[in-house]
């Protein structure tokens, strides 16, 4: 049976909300939780994004159920630092702490004044990035000098099993070619297909057998119409897609696209329905590709959703026969 998580959006919530938000979804039935690595949010009504390093040390130790989140090697953090930040919170919370790595947006890791460059490069500093955090998890001393420079390099404190590092990915394209390196792989939900195609890309090219990870973004509320004004209002411009999505580098400029963001364009994108029972249903189809499937409600009535979705569709997707009957 796949693992209902939460996704702790720091983009949209203060880290100390969204400490109370993480223990809160623990006590209503959530199995895992899963946080973002952002520097900026994604528009400026968002108007939040926290550190998730300082955060997660916080949340692990609040909570009792793993928590992973994904992080960008190779710009704004060396590889090195992340293999320690990682080392240090898994051998505090041994078996609790997954580490997802992906290619990044120009709106966090361009922040330095580097270049930033086309995908196709961006997923060779990825790979390189993860093959030195893995050299560096398993004890080794590192000295590389590629895209990324590392010197003498060793991690000290060290976890007896290292963390699990995921591949992210939301194209098939990319999803095969993480595969080779990855111990598992983190996508984001939507369209059963779509999803289907990169799971399959990814155990194609030797993920068979791994973890797979789905964020699978959604929108509820008491009314449609109330869940579609809070999606439109916080995740309309996330939505952007391509590389346009890769390389804007203010949340200004997220807004400004926002703009031309239609109801229609949003719902082919976001699960947007007050009716339980059809969320349900389609996470359900989701969960059917994965070990865990992280819900992140994209609009602002969080403390309504989880004790919502805790109390009446969480028992109902751990009891197949519970959904058969409704």
């Amino acid at each position: 049976m796949s693992r209902i998580g939460f996704h702790a959006s720091h983009e949209q919530f203060a880290p100390s909300h969204l400490l109370r938000l993480v223990q809160q979804a623990e006590a209503a039935g959530f199995a895992a939780a899963k946080s973002s690595d952002h520097f900026h949010p994604w528009s400026e009504r968002q108007g939040q994004s926290g550190f998730a390093w300082s955060w997660i040390g916080a949340a692990l130790q609040a909570t009792r159920f793993p928590i992973g989140l994904i992080s960008a090697p190779g710009y704004r953090y060396h590889p090195a630092i992340i293999a320690q930040a990682a080392a240090t919170l898994g051998e505090m919370f041994p078996g609790r702490v997954w580490l997802a790595l992906g290619s990044g947006e120009a709106i966090n890791e361009a922040i330095l004044g580097q270049h930033w460059p086309e995908k196709a490069e961006r997923n060779a500093r990825l790979q390189e990035c993860a093959l030195l955090i893995r050299a560096l998890l398993a004890g080794e001393t590192v000295t590389h000098r590629g895209r990324i420079t590392l010197v003498e390099a060793r991690l000290y404190s060290r976890p007896a099993t290292p963390v699990p590092l995921f591949g992210a990915a939301v194209s098939p394209e990319t999803a095969a070619l993480v595969a080779g390196w990855a111990d598992g792989l983190l996508t984001v939900g939507g369209d059963f297909d779509s999803v289907a195609r990169v799971v399959t890309a990814f155990r194609n090219a030797g993920g068979e057998g791994k973890p797979i990870h789905i964020q699978h973004a959604l929108a509820w509320d008491e009314t449609d119409d109330a869940a579609l004004a809070g999606a439109m209002d916080q995740w309309a411009p996330a939505i952007v897609g391509g590389e346009v999505a890769w390389d804007l580098r203010r949340p200004a400029d997220f807004d400004q696209v926002a703009q031309l963001v239609t109801p229609q364009a949003l719902r082919k994108r976001i699960d947007i329905s007050s009716d339980l029972g059809w969320h349900r249903d389609r996470i359900a189809a989701l969960a059917a590709l994965a070990d865990t499937v992280h819900l992140h409600c994209v609009t602002r009535n969080q403390e309504a959703f989880i004790d919502t979705f805790g109390a009446r569709v969480l028992p109902q997707l751990r009891d197949p026969a519970a959904t058969a009957a409704h």
